[in-house]
């Protein structure tokens, strides 16, 4: 269900920011009141998580006290999940907010390091809805950051409504865009190994409000976001050979963009506009790559190699595509016109690389490695320079972005007979290695766009 969310009402007080240039590795310093505007300064270095508190919000009707702790709650794990930042327990509190215009006692949270503060309140409306004000403090400052901001969300929106509050929260203490109020489309997977069944399903970022696409009844590997969210290409099986599928988001019917045809598609792709498919088309014993024009179905061939080359994906101003293939004798990656022509090899590091995926932010790629019987994710510069191994284990793959090109989601399977997949997050500096809650097993993530 998908809830309603507006914005109503924003206090004066701006936040002066320029964005920041990330890289590898991250020093979270909070900077104090004397230092200018209070800020997790993003270089290299060794992080040290900023303390802050969040208040339990205040209930401002009496229908509002059943949210007031879930808001808080969601607020303080999507801070705390990232690394950046260390909450002080509530019992170590030595002030209450008790009202949201009430003046801050920013000597009592002094007293207990927290560097910055967030504050608010729930109310609902006469119609029903939920309504969240919420504030950002610089407690050494005693001064407030950024804008005062409102919203409000039918009541089964309060969880998103929460996302919403903690990534304002993290994009003024941090310079950085957000993404917690996002979702991800994967693979859920149950059953033994031998008889695994899979169904597409999608969650929030975090793992809540599973629901479920497909019925398991066939195959379905793959899955990718449109770029607005509202479409979902997927590879099935349903009619024995694998074909690239498109969803509507909300819908139960799929349908099949590229016929069989006696050929099997995969691996699909939309392009920034979303108006374009790339993907894979196996034919014989030849795998090149395609595009589609999604308005008119007309396919047009982008490689011509009798190589196999596979796992196409947009650079963000569609002018490019990285993808894989084994044309020079290994498994490699590729930059290429989106239009077709002379590629440019970008890997050269030991070992065999794929899954390629551009970042949202264009100035890296995403990709699995396999080197001497492990598997990684990794990232790179565009050029192929900068190269930089993010995790290890016995099988890492299909890295996927963050909206903000911040994080990136892959899927990890565990040795053995029983071995089950799960997916994992790790931020761009190889820091924050963490899983990611699902119901049950689950692979092939792919991350969607800001709600």
């Amino acid at each position: 269900m998908k809830a309603i969310l507006v914005p109503v009402l924003t206090w004066l007080g701006l936040l002066a920011s320029a964005a920041l240039s990330l890289w590898f590795g991250i020093l979270a310093t909070p900077v104090l009141a004397q230092d200018g505007p209070l800020r997790i300064e993003i270089t290299e270095g060794v992080i040290e998580p900023m303390p802050y508190a969040v208040p339990a919000f205040v209930a401002e009707t009496d229908g509002a006290a059943a949210f007031t702790e879930e808001v808080s709650r969601v607020v303080a794990d999507d801070l705390n999940g990232t690394g950046l930042f260390r909450e002080i327990p509530r019992d170590a509190h030595i002030s209450r907010i008790s009202s949201f215009n009430a003046p801050v006692p920013f000597a009592d949270w002094k007293a207990i390091n927290a560097q910055a503060l967030v504050t608010g309140a729930v109310s609902t409306d006469a119609n029903g809805r939920v309504v969240v004000k919420f504030r950002v403090w610089d407690v050494f400052a005693g001064q407030e950051l950024g804008q005062g901001m409102q919203f409000v969300s039918t009541p089964d929106g309060v969880r998103r409504l929460a996302h919403k509050v903690a990534d304002q929260v993290y994009s003024r203490l941090t310079g950085e865009a957000p993404y917690f109020d996002s979702r991800v489309v994967f693979i859920s997977e149950t059953g033994p190994k031998n008889e695994r069944v899979k169904r597409m399903a999608i969650m929030d970022y975090d793992g809540a409000n599973v629901q479920y696409l497909t019925n398991g009844a066939s195959i379905v590997l793959a899955p990718r976001f449109s770029p607005d969210g509202s479409r979902i290409l997927y590879t099935s099986y349903e009619t024995g050979f694998p074909a690239v599928h498109v969803l509507n988001v909300g819908d139960v019917q799929s349908r099949i963009l590229q016929p069989n045809d006696g050929v099997m598609s995969f691996a699909p792709r939309f392009s920034p506009d979303g108006a374009t498919v790339v993907y894979s088309l196996t034919q014989g014993s030849n795998t090149d790559i395609w595009a589609m024009d999604i308005a008119s179905a007309t396919p047009r061939r982008l490689t011509a190699s009798p190589a196999i080359e596979t796992a196409p994906s947009y650079s963000p101003d569609g002018s490019q595509i990285v993808f894989e293939s084994d044309r020079s004798g290994t498994q490699q990656l590729y930059i290429m016109p989106a239009s077709g022509g002379e590629a440019t090899r970008i890997s050269f590091g030991q070992g065999r690389y794929g899954t390629p995926v551009w970042s949202p932010r264009g100035d890296l790629i995403a990709f699995t490695k396999q080197n001497a019987g492990r598997f990684h994710i990794g990232v790179m510069r565009t050029d192929g320079s900068e190269e930089r191994l993010l995790t290890a284990s016995f099988l890492d793959e299909g890295p996927t972005w963050a909206p903000n090109g911040r994080v990136i989601m892959f899927s990890r399977e565990t040795q053995g007979a029983q071995g089950a997949s799960a997916l994992y997050s790790v931020d761009i500096s190889g820091r924050n290695l963490k899983r990611v809650r699902t119901p049950a097993g689950a692979s092939d993530p792919s991350w969607g766009p800001l709600q």
